[in-house]
């Protein structure tokens, strides 16, 4: 496993999923809270790059397509 590229993307969709998470807790847009959830830990039980790239663009794209 290439370390630096996992930390850049674990920054990166950490980052994302901050600002999902800010933008559903003030706009009370549950979906893009939890998605910023989903985007801050599921790092933490994932060790393939290609598996989280793929997990980090569907946490990033899932909050447009379900709203509640």
């Amino acid at each position: 496993m290439d370390s630096t590229a996992y930390l850049l993307l674990t920054v990166l969709f950490s980052s994302i999923g901050m600002g999902y998470f800010i933008y559903g807790k003030r706009q009370g847009k549950a979906s893009a809270l939890i998605g910023g959830l989903g985007l801050m830990l599921y790092s933490f039980f994932v060790s393939s790059i290609l598996l989280l790239t793929a997990i980090g663009i569907l946490f990033m794209v899932l909050p447009y397509f379900l709203e509640f």
